[in-house]
């Protein structure tokens, strides 16, 4: 029975065949017809959507926890949320993380997720042990960094286009408690943003909140926020008992769609000015519950509902080290004088890339929030030329609508996937509307 899908970001909505899988002996016949899967709908735009959609969400069972050594396998419908409440009592915590933990194993992979650490250790995809996969036509593999290397690193950052990932084993993050060491700092401005990144590179966990619409003196004033996993020593006598206590934070709830009104420039200013002024000194340190410092905006349901009935665009793009700060000047003006300022606006730094789609690169990546408007499509074009120009690339995983020669042109490895999936999966058994509009 056909009906309308759309993932985080609510556009586009597409008709799909959404079928569950349960066992694996089903999988010949739920891809009899090209098909791609889709786990929990937390990408932002068409990349888990097509004519006929496998929802692996059913699929989702824990496999095997060595609780010495910190290994764990699951089925690739398993949400980070339910693995975080196995892991972390036995003092383990996941190696890469994103802004939800309301994804599924598999999209992680599918998606070679970066987290606030990537500076420090990488992608998703380096902390995998090995992970199954059916490519269709009753064949399924085991792969690993040594084994079938080629199908590993073109499935982990490929989009599910070179089959449906079954079950992931990968190495997990010792930890001493459910806490995070924070140091909060103000930058000015762009160049001492810059500057509190290096001041902070040792630091496992590094993000920044950034003021896009701001001018003069104050041009991409930010908020930079580093982190470590709190040791046992650093907790008090009344937290030492419960550091592994697992807490639970009430949630908000956005029941209805905002209106437009609401998402004004006026009132993306009037957030930037509160939230840049919520810390009332330069520096402030604490400690806070994982939760809170990885994903916050976790802690409201449907937060996508804020964006209105039509939806956002999430843009996230990435720049080379040796263009980062010229690009992100330019960027960000066209954005300001546009007058198109994000609530979310998120910089980080990456280290190298993994993957051959892999979205990192060693430099710095910006993440924004654009709801959907008319004329917003045409304006992404203009910030697409912008990254080309200063040679960077966008994020499949939030890509809604990024052209064909813009994906060619800032993926280099495009050709050596394209030989993997002719190698494993030469009749392209696997597509979404994302491939059909990026590859034809």
């Amino acid at each position: 029975m056909r009906q309308k899908v759309f993932n985080w970001g609510r556009y586009p909505q597409g008709d799909v065949d959404l079928l569950p899988l349960y066992y694996l002996e089903e999988l010949d016949e739920l891809t009899s017809k090209p098909c791609i899967a889709r786990g929990n709908g937390r990408c932002y735009g068409d990349s888990s959507l097509s004519s006929q959609v496998i929802s692996t969400i059913t699929f989702d069972k824990a496999l095997i926890f060595d609780k010495k050594q910190g290994i764990f396998k699951c089925q690739s419908g398993m949400q980070l949320s339910d693995i975080l409440d196995i892991i972390v009592p036995h003092g383990w915590f996941l190696p890469v993380t994103p802004g939800t933990k309301f994804i599924t194993v598999g999209g992680a992979v599918a998606s070679d997720i970066h987290g606030k650490n990537h500076h420090t250790e990488g992608s998703f995809s380096k902390h995998i042990i090995e992970f199954e996969i059916y490519s269709g036509e009753g064949l399924h593999y085991t792969c690993s960094a040594k084994e079938h290397p080629d199908l590993f690193h073109a499935t982990c950052g490929g989009m599910g286009l070179t089959g449906i990932i079954t079950s992931v084993t990968f190495q997990l993050k010792k930890i001493e408690s459910v806490f995070i060491t924070r140091v909060q700092e103000k930058a000015r401005n762009l160049d001492e943003a810059f500057e509190l990144f290096e001041k902070y590179s040792n630091h496992t966990y590094s993000m920044a909140w950034i003021d896009c619409l701001k001018g003069g003196n104050s041009f991409g004033r930010s908020i930079m926020m580093a982190g470590e996993h709190t040791t046992l020593n650093e907790l008090n006598a009344k937290q030492k008992p419960e550091a592994l206590k697992l807490l639970q934070g009430s949630k908000l709830n956005i029941p209805l769609d905002l209106p437009s009104f609401m998402l004004s420039g006026l009132s993306v200013k009037s957030f930037n000015e509160l939230y840049y002024h919520k810390i009332l000194g330069k520096v402030k340190q604490d400690k806070t519950y994982f939760d809170q410092f990885f994903y916050p905006l976790d802690a409201i349901n449907n937060w996508n509902r804020m964006y209105g009935k039509h939806g956002f665009i999430q843009y996230q793009f990435v720049l080379p080290l040796s263009t980062s700060r010229a690009g992100l000047v330019e960027i960000m003006e066209k954005i300001r004088n546009q007058g198109s300022g994000s609530f979310l606006a998120v910089l980080k730094q990456f280290g190298p890339q993994d993957g051959m789609l892999s979205f990192p690169m060693e430099g710095y990546t910006l993440a924004l929030d654009f709801p959907f408007r008319p004329g917003l499509l045409k304006f992404l074009n203009k910030l697409d030329e912008l990254v080309l120009k200063y040679h960077g690339r966008l994020y499949l995983t939030k890509d809604a609508r990024m052209d064909a020669e813009v994906f060619k042109a800032s993926y280099p490895n495009l050709g050596e996937f394209i030989n993997v999936l002719d190698k494993y999966v030469p009749k392209r058994s696997f597509s979404s509307f994302q491939s059909e509009r990026l590859f034809g």
